[in-house]
């Protein structure tokens, strides 16, 4: 035997396998690459905006939400002007014994035109709604923008954790076969020694399956990415967490008792939610309908005028002059109880429903907000304990055990298995910081602090 050479490999297999990757930051914020950008080689810390600035730019989802406002705001103006005015050409008074136009002072030929107008201010009420609605519609492109912002930032964090735990399992695999070569070059053929090459071996093939399985979670993860950023998910390079300085600022700002955030600060913050002011919108609209029910109680005119060409002569023998009618026309709303009554009511209630969706929908976000406050304290608090116990523990046990397998008191099974564990939590914690980033991204869509 040569203990100074198996320590020096299982040394080696230590250290590599706790080795945790020094995590670089990048900043979220908004720029408008062109895909030319996007090929080209980058720096990391600006890889992820530019991938969302392209999302956003190339949407379709956007383009399809405004088309639904401008086709929504051009039918609200359609719909608010007035009717088209009609014509009518008629004969009046001919005689049916001869039809002569000019037997009888009475007979004229007519034409005319009538026009009936709005009722009240209704037509500029409905313009007035139309508007608003079409900017509801909008406000939906702002909320997209969040949740490309959020989906792809989610499977960036995702793809960056499991190249980071393909690292860890690389380093671990190289050092496996270190040890392997070292058994079978350096011990003889005894039962002991040969039980310890295969047990390497095995350990070699099973890092092998678990790194096949997370090539194929990156490739899946990529794929997923294109629905948004196109062929850029295939050329990416996913290598740092987002820093979250809009985040982080907010929440050392507004954070109480265990980082949650008070209610009165969440409720300031998602005012300014596109959510939120879809919400505000319909209810504007709302009002806007109660105004325009309102308006069905005043009276609708038209009016009409008609001019009567005569050919026949007048009693005393000169020809009879032409006629010229004009007639206003209004209706009146008397039986308003089955009718204007029943339509203010309605608007009424849908006023009601839309105040009432906006006080859910804040109430729904803010318990959200409140649930991912703590889920973020504790994961923080669960990393740090595994880099200042869990992960010292681990090493501090495969160390003794490594001691033990130089003086022949430890099988090399055992040590495997306590490097295992140790490999396992890295993983694990690596797993908290992917959580983590994902509870950051949830926060930052619904508190729009990306």
């Amino acid at each position: 035997m040569q203990p100074s050479i198996l320590s020096r490999v299982l040394a080696l297999t230590l250290m590599t396998a706790t080795m945790q990757p020094v995590f670089a930051t990048t900043d979220i914020t908004n720029s408008g690459p062109t895909h030319a950008q996007i090929n080209a080689p980058m720096n990391a810390n600006t890889e992820l905006k530019q991938l969302i600035s392209w999302a956003i730019e190339h949407d379709a989802g956007i383009q399809q939400i405004h088309y639904q406002a401008d086709a929504l705001q051009d039918m609200g103006v359609a719909t608010s002007q007035w009717m088209d005015p009609k014509l009518k050409v008629g004969v009046g008074g001919l005689p049916v014994d001869s039809f002569a136009f000019d037997d009888d002072p009475m007979t004229n030929i007519s034409v005319g035109l009538m026009q009936q107008f709005g009722r009240g201010n209704t037509l500029d009420l409905k313009q007035k709604q139309s508007d608003q609605q079409a900017n509801s519609i909008r406000e939906k492109a702002d909320v997209r923008d969040l949740e490309l912002e959020n989906a792809i930032t989610t499977q960036w964090n995702e793809l960056v954790f499991q190249q980071n735990v393909y690292g860890l399992l690389q380093q671990n695999q190289t050092l496996f076969r270190e040890l392997e070569h070292y058994l079978s070059t350096n011990y003889g053929v005894g039962s002991n020694q040969a039980q310890d090459i295969i047990q390497a071996q095995l350990q070699i093939g099973l890092i092998d399956d678990k790194l096949q399985a997370n090539q194929q979670m990156q490739q899946k993860i990529k794929a997923q990415l294109s629905e948004w950023v196109g062929d850029n998910a295939f050329t990416m390079q996913a290598n740092n967490y987002p820093s979250w300085v809009v985040l982080n600022g907010y929440l050392s700002t507004n954070a109480g008792a265990n980082s949650s955030t008070t209610p009165e600060s969440n409720y300031q913050a998602l005012v300014n939610h596109p959510s939120i002011r879809i919400s505000d919108l319909l209810i504007k609209s709302s009002e806007t309908g109660i105004d325009i029910a309102n308006e069905a109680y005043l009276p609708e005119f038209g009016v009409e005028v008609m001019y009567g060409y005569r050919q026949a002569n007048g009693m005393g023998g000169q020809p009879a002059s032409d006629l010229l009618s004009v007639y206003l026309t209004m209706d009146i709303p008397l039986f308003t109880e089955k009718r204007q009554d029943k339509k203010l009511s309605s608007a009424q209630h849908q006023l009601g429903a839309a105040k009432a969706q906006r006080d859910l929908l804040l109430r729904q976000m803010n318990a959200k907000i409140n649930a991912l406050a703590v889920d973020r304290y504790n994961l923080e608090q669960r990393i740090e304990r595994y880099q200042d116990s869990l992960l010292k523990r681990a090493q501090e046990k495969t160390h003794a055990i490594e001691r033990g397998y130089q003086n022949n008191t430890s099988q090399l099974d055992e040590y495997i298995r306590a490097a295992s564990d140790e490999l396992t939590l890295a993983i694990e914690q690596e797993r908290l910081q992917a959580d983590l980033q994902k509870t950051n991204s949830s926060l930052a869509y619904l508190l729009n602090k990306f």
